[in-house]
């Protein structure tokens, strides 16, 4: 069984790479970038919900990532 991707033809406005949709079939060794700008929306925390757990995803002041249980 094979899975069919498809890529936009441009990138978002906030240069992350062009979106991928892929089939409901498992696909093995893909990786999908995230900007985290994207993930952030210009606020300094998200929480992010992970196996039912809450996560926060914040950025610093210098510009690092840290994710606390």
């Amino acid at each position: 069984m094979s899975a069919s991707l498809v890529a936009t033809s441009q990138p978002s406005q906030l240069g992350a790479t062009p979106m991928v949709a892929a089939s409901s079939a498992a696909i093995e060794n893909v990786h999908i970038g995230v900007d985290s700008a994207m993930l952030l929306n210009g606020q300094k925390a998200i929480t992010i919900v992970h196996n039912g757990m809450p996560y926060r995803l914040q950025a610093t002041k210098l510009g690092k990532l840290i994710l606390t249980k």
